[in-house]
C-alpha cells in the first residue's frame, strides 16, 4: 500500500472523530498549526522523519510542544501516529484531510499557470468562470512559468486545460508534419 493511501486512511480516521466530537473546524485550524511547524521549524521536521528516536520520545516532544496549542483529539491523533511508527507520514496525511475537507465543503483547488502576471480583476474573473465551469467553489493559486510562451495552463484535479502559446504550436507542428494542410 503506498504511503498515499495509508495517509488518505489515517486522515479518514481523524476526519471521522473530529465529526464524533463536532471540532472539525478546530481540527482542520489544528492541522494547518502543524503543517506550518512542519514547515518553518528544521529541527521538527528532522524529529518527525527520524527513525532513530523512539515513538514514545516523539509523543512526548509532540505532547509537549502542540499540547497546548491544538485540541486532545488532534493531539491523542499525532500521539497515536507516532506510537504506530506513522509519525513520518504527518505531511501526508495534513494534505489528505485538507482535500477531504475540502470536499466535503464543496471546494476545489485550481491550479493556474500563466507566462505573465494576471491582474487581480483577471483573477476575479477567472475565478468566476472556474466556479461556474466546475460547479464549485474554487481556491485558485496562481504562478508564473515563462515556458508556456503565453495563454494559461488550467489544472483542475486530474484534468488540464491548456490553453498556453506553447501548446498551441505544438499541435500546429505535429499537424504539420502529417502532412496536413495550413488551413482547416
Amino acid at each position: 500500500m503506498t504511503n498515499h493511501r495509508v495517509a488518505r486512511r489515517y486522515a479518514m480516521g481523524l476526519m471521522a472523530a473530529a465529526e464524533d466530537e463536532q471540532t472539525m473546524e478546530r481540527t482542520s485550524v489544528d492541522l494547518d498549526l502543524i503543517a506550518q511547524v512542519l514547515r518553518d521549524s528544521r529541527e521538527f521536521r528532522m524529529l518527525v522523519a527520524s527513525p532513530v528516536v523512539s515513538g514514545q520520545k516523539k509523543a512526548e516532544v509532540f505532547r509537549s510542544l502542540l499540547g497546548p496549542h491544538v485540541t486532545p483529539t488532534t493531539l491523542a491523533f499525532v500521539q497515536l501516529m507516532a506510537a504506530k511508527s506513522r509519525e513520518a507520514l504527518l505531511p501526508d496525511v495534513v494534505e489528505q484531510f485538507r482535500a477531504l475537507h475540502d470536499e466535503r465543503l464543496g471546494i476545489v483547488t485550481v491550479e493556474v499557470k500563466s507566462a505573465v502576471e494576471i491582474t487581480q480583476t483577471q483573477q476575479q474573473d477567472l475565478a468566476s468562470r472556474l466556479e461556474q465551469y466546475t460547479r464549485k467553489k474554487v481556491r485558485v493559486r496562481f504562478s508564473l512559468d515563462k515556458q508556456i510562451k503565453g495563454g494559461l495552463v488550467v489544472k483542475i484535479g486530474d484534468t488540464v486545460l491548456d490553453a498556453s502559446l506553447r501548446r498551441q504550436l505544438e499541435l500546429l507542428r505535429s499537424h504539420l508534419s502529417a502532412g496536413g494542410p495550413l488551413t482547416n
